[in-house]
Formats: C-alpha cells, sequence, structure tokens
C-alpha cells in the first residue's frame, strides 16, 4: 500500500532532479483542500474511463466525500468534499486502475485527445496508440516529474469533435500527404495556429520526448509553461536546438479544418455503422447516481466505456443506432443536459463561493438563475461565470464572460482578440436579472454569437 507525503508522492519516492516546479493542483495522490473539502483530481486516458472503474468513482465519492464529481475542462475527473484520511478514499482509485504507472507520474500525465478518438468520422488517423506511448513515457521518464503539473499536451487527429482553443504547451495535429500520416506540430498554442514544423507518425513519440527535454534543459524553476520560456529564449533558437535532437520538417500552407462543438451532445454517427451518444453535465458536477447511470448504460447499450469531454460532458461511444434514441432518454433522466438548445448545457460556472475562497460570488447558483432567465426569454448563450480573475473552470476565454465583483454582481465582458484577458468591458455590476433587462435592452449584442 502507498503512503503518500505532503507532496503526493510516496514517502519512499522522490524525483531524481533537485528541480522541483511545485503545484497546488490537485491531483490523486495529493489532496488540496477547499472550503468545502478536499479535492481529488482523477486523470482520464484520453478522458476515457471504463463503467466499472466508474462505479468505484461513484463509490468512493459517496463513502468518503461529499458525493460530488466534477467534470473538467481537460476531460478529467475531481472529487470535492474529501474528508480526513485520504488514503482511504484513494487506494480503491488505485486497485481500480486510475493511478498513474509511477507514483511521481501522477502530475504530468497531461495528455488531450479528442474525445472521439479512434471513432470520429473525419479524423485522418486513429491517434490512440501514439497516446499510449506518451502517457507512458510522462509517467516513466527519469525526468518528466519536474514538469509542473500544468504542463500540458495536445494529439489532435483531425476529429471533427476536437476542442482546439485550449492552448497547450505542445500540440501535434495530424495531416496526410501523399498518403502518408504526418503531424504538424507547434509550441504554446493550438493547432489553429501557424505550425512550427512536421515529422512523420512514427516520429511523433520522439517529438514529444525531444521537446519536453529540451524544455526542462533550458527552462528556469519559475519557467513552467512553455510560453514562459519563449519570452526568454526565441522561438526560433529552440526550434534550431530541437532540429539537432528530431529530423524536422516545415509544414507550409497547412490549416487545421474548424470542429464543431456542438458534437458533444446528442446523437452523433461514428466512422463505422454505430453512434455515440452525448450528454452535457449542468455545470459540471455529476452525483454518484448519474456516474452509476451513466455507466450501466455503457454496459448495455455501448462498450462499457464512457468517455469525458473539455466541455464538462460524457459521451456513450459505439452504440447501435436502434439503441440510440434509448441511450439519450435514459440519460436525460439521470439529469443530464441532451440538447445544445437547452440553455443551461451553454453555461460554465467555476466552484463559486460555496465551496472556494477566493470566489466573490455563488457562481453555481447564479448560473442557474441565469439558466432560468434564458429559457424564459427563449435564448442560448455562450457565458462563462467566473467567481475570480483565475478563471479556473475556462481554458479558454469565453465569447461572454460574468466576472463576479460581489456576491450575485458581475462585470459582463465581451471577447476581443485584440484584448487580453476577458476582452472588452461592456457593463459594471450587474445582477442576474439586471442582465437579463440588459439583454432586452441589446437584441443584436454580440452575445449571440
Amino acid at each position: 500500500m502507498w503512503r503518500f507525503s505532503a507532496a503526493g508522492l510516496p514517502l519512499n519516492e522522490r524525483p531524481s532532479s533537485n528541480v522541483i516546479r511545485p503545484s497546488g493542483c490537485p491531483g490523486l495522490l495529493r489532496v488540496v483542500q477547499a472550503l468545502d473539502g478536499g479535492i481529488c483530481r482523477i486523470k482520464l486516458d484520453g478522458g476515457s474511463i471504463q463503467a466499472d472503474q466508474a462505479d468505484v468513482v461513484a463509490l468512493v465519492a459517496e463513502r468518503f466525500a461529499g458525493g460530488v464529481i466534477e467534470a473538467t475542462n481537460r476531460a478529467n475527473l475531481q472529487i470535492r468534499g474529501i474528508g480526513p484520511g485520504h488514503d482511504a478514499l484513494i487506494q480503491p482509485l488505485l486497485a481500480a486502475g486510475l493511478g498513474p504507472r509511477k507514483p511521481s507520474g501522477d502530475d504530468v500525465r497531461n495528455l488531450m485527445l479528442s474525445p472521439a478518438a479512434g471513432i470520429d468520422r473525419q479524423m485522418l488517423f486513429d491517434t490512440r496508440p501514439l497516446a499510449e506511448q506518451i502517457l507512458i513515457t510522462l509517467q516513466t521518464h527519469e525526468r518528466f516529474p519536474e514538469l509542473s503539473a500544468k504542463f500540458a499536451v495536445q494529439l489532435d487527429g483531425g476529429e471533427a469533435l476536437a476542442m482546439l482553443e485550449h492552448h497547450h504547451d505542445l500540440w501535434l495535429s495530424a495531416l496526410v500527404l501523399d498518403g502518408e500520416p504526418w503531424l504538424a506540430f507547434g509550441l504554446a498554442g493550438s493547432p489553429l495556429d501557424k505550425p512550427a514544423g512536421r515529422v512523420p507518425l512514427a516520429q511523433g513519440h520522439a517529438l514529444v520526448v525531444a521537446v519536453l527535454e529540451l524544455f526542462l534543459d533550458l527552462a528556469r524553476p519559475d519557467q513552467i509553461r512553455m510560453r514562459h520560456l519563449l519570452a526568454e529564449i526565441p522561438n526560433d533558437e529552440f526550434m534550431t536546438r530541437l532540429a539537432c535532437r528530431v529530423p524536422l520538417q516545415a509544414c507550409l500552407d497547412w490549416q487545421r479544418d474548424e470542429p464543431i462543438d456542438e458534437l458533444h451532445i446528442g446523437i452523433h454517427s461514428q466512422h463505422d455503422d454505430r453512434v455515440y451518444v452525448g450528454a452535457a453535465v449542468p455545470l459540471g458536477r455529476l452525483d454518484a447516481v448519474m456516474l452509476r447511470g451513466a455507466a450501466q448504460l455503457a454496459r448495455k447499450k455501448g462498450d462499457g466505456s464512457l468517455r469525458f469531454t473539455p466541455w464538462q460532458s460524457l459521451l456513450v461511444p459505439n452504440v447501435c443506432v436502434e439503441d440510440a434514441e434509448e441511450v439519450l432518454a435514459r440519460l436525460q433522466t439521470l439529469g443530464l443536459l441532451v440538447s445544445v438548445d437547452q440553455p443551461l448545457a451553454q453555461l460554465i460556472a467555476c466552484t463559486g463561493s460555496s465551496g472556494c475562497g477566493k470566489a466573490l460570488a455563488d457562481t453555481k447558483a447564479d448560473a442557474r438563475q441565469l439558466a432560468e432567465l434564458l429559457q424564459r426569454q427563449g435564448q442560448t448563450l455562450k457565458v462563462h461565470l467566473s467567481g475570480c480573475p483565475r478563471s479556473c473552470a475556462a481554458a479558454h476565454i469565453a465569447p461572454v464572460t460574468l466576472l463576479a465583483v460581489a456576491p450575485g454582481r458581475y462585470d459582463l465582458y465581451f471577447r476581443d482578440a485584440a484584448l487580453p484577458g476577458f476582452g472588452a468591458l461592456q457593463a459594471h455590476n450587474l445582477t442576474i436579472d439586471a442582465l437579463g433587462q440588459w439583454l432586452d435592452a441589446h437584441p443584436r449584442s454580440p452575445l449571440d454569437a
């Protein structure tokens, strides 16, 4: 049985390097305290979890915590409200196969795939075999525990269902040239950016290792993200050094097709003759009954797995077409949101003041009030409610942000690529009801985007 230090490492294991980038982020082996108790983050390989594993998550959330299970914006799960005696919660999760290969590798298994990897109709190739290689190396490489828990890699297979607005320290994206598979790649950005170069698919793993090792060679301990390093070392210099470690080629005139994020809710065709069924988790929060119910559906009507998404939703993959409507209806009965036309399905809210000491407002409750208001007005808007400027609930800038300034009061921002932060300030110190009046007075506002 593993026994853990405050850093989240077993007492007999420490990273080999003296360069440690501490983190306040929760992990499976590091429970972080909040106002509503401890938080444990379970990192899922490619966002996927087996039904039996989901049952274990539901069980420990009920037995050792407050029963709240969160779907995160990087397709992981969190358990909130954990009481004292963390080992009692952690050990069943480890026994279910939800832990890292090595304890010190827990923080760094940050690899995002499309939730539809391997089944998407638009994918250029299946990224999962390469993802498995990368995940093993992230957890077992002797130097990679030096990476920050926020350091992240994205592997994109060209799927229609893909979150490409989240910036990653290294991204790789599929392309096919003369019938051969390649990977375009870039640093400190996303596949929507201009790539820095390309490598054959067979060199994808070597590229990831080379980039991460070079980052560790060059970055100071306080430079925890690739963008911090590139602010000091020119991108061209980094690429020149990288080319000495792995052969690179230029990637000219390539542009990633735009994804379709609405594909994470509803019934959608796979590349074969089956479908996947998606449903949004209301404001990112499940309870044990919801998770168990979804797991049971996956056993009976799917392939026995669930896939979580960066939109805080879940997919039941590999469903027969004739069963799809039944699966969708049962997900709705469980309390999940099964249509993009449901206002709550388009809202993002952080933990808020009920669980976070930094939040200035109860964002979850205010988001539900906003959803009811929008329902009455017949509107569906993509809005992010943030309790403080840290923007924990959204890894990208949403089209509209409500930033809390006091309990029940928010500043209203519209995303603007020319402006930093949340964008352009539109109104100050609005209540939710006042926002409704503002919407009535601005019927053709950018909120409709």
